[in-house]
């Protein structure tokens, strides 16, 4: 019974995880969770390879009973999203490896895929949240076009000028195991131990990727894949529920005998 119970906490766990991923199938810069599960310890009856007792043979697999399932992770699957084309001016994606950096309120750095970028009231580069990018750019108030070319180069109209002005230049932060970044929400991430230090970086350069202006990374997460998992969870849920019942008509049967 206790190691059915395991498998149903698991499964209820993988459908939190999948329905996590459809509610955020429309989320910008979203990248889809899996769940990872590994079995729990064993009770050990007989060791394999160890001598039987009735002649000098070698127990060739032994007896080992498994005592369940846990879940041991999420991972974050980091593939590139699919991307919109929204004309509007402010609007990038990142094609390839790479986060956008802004500054939290609390002066640390997070990390996030989603370029649904706006302006501030003091004309400042911030992503959706109001929070400025990292390095800072100032768009002036006369600006009447701002181009972001695919090297993170910020230029903008200015007036009546025909030649635009550089404003900036946007970077990319790459991390060697980006599974292992922290998720905030809010499209934000923040760096952990196991995510490695952050490599910042010119878009187009190396292994950090190219910039995309007027569009935006759709999730990657497959309806269709989820909906295949979501069924199998549930009818996964469902064996396990039975092998419950099963173990309670067996001891249902032995207390019955007992009296």
């Amino acid at each position: 019974m206790w190691i059915s119970k395991t498998g149903v906490q698991a499964q209820d766990q993988k459908l939190q995880t999948i329905a996590n991923n459809l509610a955020n199938a429309n989320t910008v810069g979203f990248k889809r969770d899996r769940a990872v599960f590994e079995d729990l310890f064993y009770t050990t009856e007989s060791t394999p390879g160890a001598q039987r007792a009735d002649n000098n043979t070698l127990n060739p697999s032994g007896v080992q009973l498994g005592n369940g399932v846990h879940l041991v992770g999420t991972q974050k699957v980091f593939t590139q999203g699919t991307l919109q084309t929204t004309s509007r001016d402010l609007d990038v994606s990142v094609m390839g490896n790479g986060f956008l950096s802004v500054l939290q309120p609390d002066g640390t750095t997070a990390y996030t895929r989603a370029g649904q970028l706006q302006i501030d009231a003091n004309g400042i580069l911030v992503n959706a949240q109001g929070l400025p990018l990292i390095p800072q750019i100032t768009v002036p108030t006369t600006a009447t076009a701002i181009t972001i070319a695919e090297n993170g180069i910020v230029s903008a109209t200015i007036a009546n000028n025909v030649t635009p002005q550089q404003l900036g230049q946007l970077t990319l932060t790459t991390f060697i195991n980006p599974t292992g970044l922290q998720a905030l929400g809010e499209n934000l991430y923040a760096e952990t131990p196991s995510s490695g230090t952050p490599n910042d970086g010119t878009p187009g350069t190396a292994q950090w990727g190219k910039l995309k202006q007027g569009t935006l990374e759709s999730s990657n997460v497959q309806v269709v894949e989820e909906m295949v998992d979501m069924i199998a969870a549930q009818r996964t849920y469902e064996m396990n529920t039975k092998v419950l019942s099963a173990a309670d008509n067996m001891l249902q049967y032995l207390s019955a005998a007992a009296r």
